[in-house]
Formats: C-alpha cells, structure tokens, sequence
C-alpha cells in the first residue's frame, strides 16, 4: 500500500500549522514582524532541499546595514539609472541584493543600484519600511579576493564591466597573491585577457613570475 496518502496528510497538517504561525505573527508590531519572518525563512532554508542556492532565502535587512564595495566596475548612465527606478517603483524589487555578510554590516555583490534606489529614493525607502529585500553568498569565506571574484562574475555574465576599472582589480588580485590562472579562471577570462590587463597596468612587478619567450632575449 503506497504511503503517499499519509504524506498528503502531513503536508495538509503542515500547511496548518503555518496558518497558525501567520495568525501570531500578524499580532506583532512591524518590526517584530519583519524579524519573526527573517528567522522563520532562515529556519525553512536550513531544511529546504534548495539550501545551496542563495536566492532560496531572501531577507529584509536595514538598509542602512548595507553598503556598497569599493572595487565595482559596472556604472549605470544616468537614463538607465532613472529607468530601474521606475522600474523598481512600478514593478517592486523582482530581483534582491546579492550581499555578502561581513563585519556586522552587508556587503553588495551585486546590485549596487538596486541598493541605491532603496537607500537614497525617499518614497521607496517609505514604502519597503527602510529595508532592502538581500540574499547572502559564500557566508563561509571573508577573503577579499573571493567577494571581489563574485562581483566581477555577476557583472561579466551580463556583459557589464569598464575596461580602466578591471585593470585595477586584476592588479589588485594579482598583489594580493592570486596567479594569473586563478584571476583568469575565477573572473571568466582567458589568459590573453588576464595579460592584456596586466600590460595596460604598466607595473613590472605585475609580471615578476611571467615566463617571457627567448624572443625576448
């Protein structure tokens, strides 16, 4: 005999409980609500069979908790910027913050503008009660290197990225003690891009451990 009816039967019990769960929660003041549902989604996402995908758990956080880097290349022009806020104001945030936890405060991934458009537009941060909607990545790593990687990535995979502001990244993780195989395969690019930036950059210690050819003797 097939168990699937008894299953049907805890998942109706389930919804139930839920239902109760909405009702005390509906009691509580705003603040109180906002929280209650940040730690009741954190519990579902430890059990969720999609708990390895960050967009799976997507909190409202203090805006003023989060903040942007100081290493994205992506620049929106000034049409495009009013367009997402008209976007945003219509359509509400159809996408979250992609941020990454450190120090106590919310580090962007990605999404700088939408975090600007909730932060500096008067009448949305009214309306999303001084929250922004964030989902959080790699929560087990810290390194500099690897947020800086995220960040590039979300904005090569859209094509968004300025040539001056990636040769100073690449510089960067190339000090801080990446290899040119690391940058090129955790930024997406082939080793001629990673060189060309490298040239661009001018330094020699930049090419310290690049094996020239004999032509160069």
């Amino acid at each position: 005999m097939s168990d699937l009816p008894l299953f049907d039967d805890l998942v109706d019990d389930v919804v139930a409980m839920a239902d109760g769960l909405v009702a005390e929660i509906e009691r509580l003041p705003l603040d109180k609500q906002i929280e209650a549902l940040n730690r009741v989604r954190q519990k579902l996402h430890a059990v969720s069979p999609f708990r390895d995908q960050p967009v799976d758990c997507v909190l409202w956080v203090d805006a003023d908790r989060v903040r942007g880097n100081d290493y994205n290349p992506n620049a929106v022009a000034p049409p495009e910027m009013r367009l997402l806020q008209i976007s945003i104001e219509r359509d509400g945030y159809t996408q979250p913050v992609v941020g990454w936890e450190t120090g106590g405060d919310i580090e962007v991934v990605d999404g700088e503008h939408r975090t600007r458009v909730g932060k500096s537009v008067t009448r949305m941060r009214e309306r999303l009660h001084g929250r922004l909607p964030v989902t959080l990545v790699n929560q087990g790593s810290q390194d500099r290197n690897n947020r800086i990687a995220a960040t590039i990535r979300h904005n090569r995979a859209r094509g968004v990225h300025g040539v001056m502001p990636m040769t100073e990244i690449v510089a960067e993780l190339l000090r801080r003690g990446w290899t040119d195989d690391e940058v090129a395969r955790e930024l997406g690019m082939d080793a001629d891009e990673v060189l060309r930036f490298k040239q661009n950059k001018g330094l020699p210690e930049l090419f310290a451990d690049h094996a020239y050819s004999k032509a160069w003797d």
